[in-house]
């Protein structure tokens, strides 16, 4: 399928969806949001996928929400919350719930609504030009794709307010040492570490990987009681999988595992 505003290819079991509008630095608009979800439909109805990998073209991964969209020629005030309500609360429940691992390749600028669709992927990694900013303060909105949500259980809620209030770029390393990248790869060999690092994971038991998923969102909000309930009830999922089997079996055999995903 032809997309306007992404690119999107599929490698071996490693889908790429790229977003693609380099002279707005991938802002996104109402197009972009239709072009991902006809993109992740594509992923989730086809089983060979086992990596989602989200990046951006030319020099930022994405400025955020375009703002030429919020402009009204009458002047009139704009529902600035119709579009999450439509767009990106749908798209950072299904980003975090996703049956395979995302791993967001942070290759520039992760800015406003941009950074937290990074935030809502699984993995990280960040070229070590790249920075995330919260920068809703600079015009007066608040944080939002997730980022209230997101932030404040990944770094905390103090560095979080800190963020969100100064609207401060955050570089790469400091990324990093907060918790929030997973790793910080030169930019020279940005994109073939990141598609490295995309094929191993493609490689994993992918049954176990949605299951742990689900595990640790749920432990966010329940006490370890409920949450041993869960460890339990998982790990009876991923012991009845064909993916354990093999992995017993490769580990007998001293061989690596050949997961399918089942």
């Amino acid at each position: 399928m032809n997309f306007k505003t992404i690119r999107f290819s599929v490698a071996g079991a490693v889908a790429t969806l790229t977003l693609a509008r380099p002279e707005r630095l991938n802002a996104i608009n109402a197009e972009v949001h239709a072009d991902i979800r006809t993109a992740l439909d594509q992923v989730e109805n086809n089983p060979a996928i086992r990596c989602l990998v989200v990046t951006g073209d030319g020099r930022a991964f994405c400025s955020g929400q375009d703002l030429t969209e919020r402009v009204i020629a009458e002047n009139k005030p704009v529902d600035t919350g119709a579009s999450l309500d439509r767009d990106y609360n749908p798209l950072v429940r299904r980003l975090v719930g996703f049956h395979i691992p995302t791993i967001a390749a942070v290759n520039g600028p992760a800015v406003g609504a941009g950074a937290n669709l990074a935030l809502a992927c699984d993995i990280l990694i960040f070229a070590r030009s790249a920075y995330l900013q919260e920068a809703f303060a600079r015009i007066g909105l608040v944080p939002d794709a997730g980022g209230t949500w997101l932030l404040p259980r990944i770094v905390g809620i103090k560095r979080a307010l800190a963020m969100s209030l100064t609207a401060e770029q955050i570089p790469a390393e400091e990324c990093q040492r907060m918790g929030i990248a997973w790793k910080v790869l030169d930019d020279a060999n940005f994109g073939a570490e990141v598609a490295k690092m995309a094929a191993l994971v493609a490689m994993g038991p992918t049954f176990a990987y949605k299951l742990m998923k689900q595990a640790l969102y749920a432990s966010l909000d329940n006490d370890l009681k409920t949450q041993l309930d869960v460890e339990r009830d998982s790990q009876r999922q991923a012991g009845a999988s064909q993916d354990f089997k093999e992995g017993v079996k490769s580990f007998l055999e001293k061989r690596l595992p050949r997961f399918e995903g089942k």
